[in-house]
């Protein structure tokens, strides 16, 4: 194993990473998960800017799947494990661990990523790239991704969203986190503070500029209490589509009883 491809870093959870549970929400998670696989990369000399000005390419994460143990605290240290665990080619696979204090794990998650050329947006091999290609680190989540549920019809419908520029990022495309917080938004704020998240898995399969309409779409699961399945359309694509599963809290805390 080669621990050179282990990027590992301390942070607080600051107020920008909290929703109203005072905790960090769930799509801060995922961008604290990006952020520090970006970091990683940077590490590797393998991120986005490098892989730019070097091959004229770009990266694209494709799926996320994330369990939770706990969300943590506002203003919570926490340390940040992210590590590659294969080269597939054509994609990769990357693991991140968020560890509280004492070394408990508090998330995992794995991202699968691929790289496009940025002249014809197709996807490019890993293995001919400065990526690594042996010495993985032992994946610490390996969860196999799933398929979804593509029937949706419009019972299903709960929300049309426009693309604004704020929803824009550096590839003139909207943020994959922006999608995370649309399909969260298909829940209201008493339903998100009685539950509790475990486990989120999303797939991000188009994309989408401003000025487009989005469509959001969900769906319960028949088969599974708590389980619910959120599916995103522009122009009838479908551009996002993923899965949530929420526990009941036994006794929901008072969100000024955690930081008074």
């Amino acid at each position: 194993m080669d621990s050179n491809l282990i990027f590992e870093s301390k942070r607080v959870i600051s107020s920008a990473f909290i929703d109203s549970s005072v905790r960090m929400g769930v799509a801060q998670s995922v961008l604290l998960v990006q952020d520090n696989l970006t970091e990683c990369f940077a590490a590797m000399g393998c991120d986005g800017i490098a892989y730019r000005e070097k091959y004229n390419m770009f990266w694209v994460f494709t799926k996320t799947k994330v369990h939770f143990e706990r969300r943590p605290d506002w203003r919570e240290l926490v340390t940040v494990r992210t590590f590659p665990i294969d080269n597939a080619g054509m994609r990769t696979h990357v693991n991140t661990e968020v560890l509280d204090k004492d070394g408990n794990r508090l998330l995992v998650a794995n991202q699968e990523a691929c790289v496009l050329s940025l002249e014809n947006h197709r996807p490019v091999k890993i293995t001919n790239l400065n990526y690594p290609k042996e010495g993985f680190p032992p994946a610490a989540y390996a969860e196999p991704f799933a398929r979804f549920p593509s029937d949706f019809s419009e019972e299903d419908l709960v929300f049309e969203q426009p693309v604004r520029s704020c929803h824009i990022d550096m590839s003139r495309h909207m943020n994959n986190i922006e999608y995370i917080k649309l399909a969260l938004s298909v829940f209201s704020d008493d339903f998100l503070q009685s539950h509790d998240i475990t486990d989120l898995e999303v797939h991000y399969t188009g994309e989408s500029k401003e000025g487009q309409l989005l469509r959001v779409y969900r769906r319960d699961a028949s088969d599974c209490a708590g389980k619910s399945f959120v599916h995103i359309k522009e122009s009838g694509r479908c551009v996002f589509e993923c899965c949530l599963f929420f526990i009941r809290l036994a006794v929901q805390v008072p969100a000024a009883r955690l930081w008074a």
